[in-house]
């Protein structure tokens, strides 16, 4: 059979030029997807990374302790000092039934460990068994002070991660061993490898515990302390219990109980319920991006399939005459849409899940992966089926119209 040249010449330009549009419809599916899979994998490893500053540390939490005076009081002038006592502990307790831990906290800077020719700078704090509930340890090695150390004064200290690497650069279990603090020796009884940054005073990593009883004795502070750690009971919101807290700590000492200055309370509550709603903005605004780049595809697809039907008016028609039903016609466009948007889809998806990977391989320090950039197998399950409900959507349209086509018009077209 001979075909003309021209003919052949147009066809062949048909053909490269429906490839084009394909390519460049599907790959603005593929950026959709890849651009809602990886903002989702970025978010969760954004999320890990910002919880992790916060890792360990109780939610319905709160500090307190001392500044000077900011108003007048009894006759006294406002910038008057005053300190924290174990008795504070008492009348907390007492007259402030809804909170549940009351641990109170001292503390020392600038001190030197010391183990054989090693040495480090670190802070020491002097805490209760109970200081675990509000920020809990994350013990590698031994445990953390009990009330036996408190009881005896115990010359014994939970050392931090940085300190332990320090001090025994060799690794090892280091309990039982002994560090010199300031002309004291200690014997090592844990080491806590806790990450978080929500620290008053020192952080974990830098940070040597001992038992607070121990700590008043030897740098001889008496009954003061710097600082008071509180839980509440569940179902009690630490701001509704805060004014109070002020009120008894500042009637203790004759301090103005307004004087929000003197008595200083932390309120861990409200940072983590920025934090959540912070967590809250940044899914849905994942969302709104990645949902609408796939929208903006699906109609790319929409668009493609019309131009299709349309240069294939003649042959639709054809089928029609033949005998081909709707349906027959039906399926056909819809499942060149769904196999144009799911093979563009599942590319994007693996293409984003090797970058998240990457990502991951990243943030491993001596093998632990310390934040998880990958999403979920459900997630990718439920991406893959929007994907396919896209692309029937996108080919309804262009199928209806296909379906519309009569032979006579088809033939009339061409």
């Amino acid at each position: 059979m001979k075909v003309d040249l021209d003919t052949y010449q147009e066809l062949l330009d048909t053909l490269m030029r429906n490839k084009t549009r394909s390519f460049l419809t599907g790959f603005g599916v593929f950026w959709g997807v890849f651009m809602l899979v990886l903002l989702m994998g970025g978010g969760q490893g954004l999320k890990e990374m910002l919880s992790s500053n916060f890792e360990g540390f109780a939610t319905n939490s709160a500090i307190v302790w001392e500044q000077p005076t900011t108003l007048p009081y009894h006759g006294y002038k406002k910038g008057r000092t005053w300190h924290l006592q174990t008795d504070d502990i008492d009348r907390l307790r007492q007259q402030v039934p809804e909170l549940d831990v009351i641990s109170p906290i001292l503390t020392n800077w600038g001190s030197i460990a010391v183990a054989g020719d090693n040495r480090v700078s670190c802070s020491m704090k002097g805490l209760l068994p109970d200081y675990s509930e509000v920020e809990a340890p994350s013990i590698r090695y031994g445990r953390f002070i009990d009330q036996m150390d408190i009881m005896q004064r115990r010359k014994v200290c939970v050392i931090g991660e940085k300190i332990y690497k320090t001090l025994f650069p060799r690794g090892g279990n280091p309990c039982g061993q002994q560090i010199r603090i300031d002309s004291t020796y200690y014997t090592v009884v844990g080491v806590d490898f806790g990450t978080s940054h929500m620290n008053f005073n020192g952080g974990a990593e830098e940070t040597v515990s001992i038992p607070l009883s121990l700590m008043q004795q030897a740098y001889n502070a008496g009954n003061r302390i710097d600082m008071v750690a509180v839980t509440v009971k569940r179902g009690i919101t630490v701001s509704s219990i805060t004014p109070r807290i002020r009120q008894v700590v500042a009637r203790g000492h004759d301090i103005d109980p307004q004087d929000e200055g003197a008595v200083m309370v932390f309120n861990t509550e409200v940072l983590f319920g920025l934090m959540d709603n912070l967590f809250t903005g940044v899914d849905l605004l994942i969302w709104l991006v990645g949902i609408g780049t796939l929208l903006a595809g699906a109609i790319g697809v929409s668009n493609i399939m019309m131009v299709t039907v349309k240069e294939r008016t003649s042959e639709i028609g054809i089928r029609r005459a033949i005998g081909a039903t709707p349906r027959t016609i039906l399926s056909q466009i819809i499942s060149e849409s769904i196999l144009l948007t799911t093979v563009a889809g599942m590319s994007g998806i693996l293409f984003a899940v090797v970058i998240l990977q990457m990502l991951e391989m990243g943030n491993t320090t001596d093998g632990i992966v310390e934040t998880h950039f990958q999403v979920g197998f459900w997630t990718a399950i439920g991406a893959a089926a929007l994907l396919a409900l896209l692309g029937v959507l996108a080919g309804l349209a262009p199928a209806a119209r296909a379906m519309s086509i009569k032979p006579v018009d088809a033939m009339r077209d061409e």
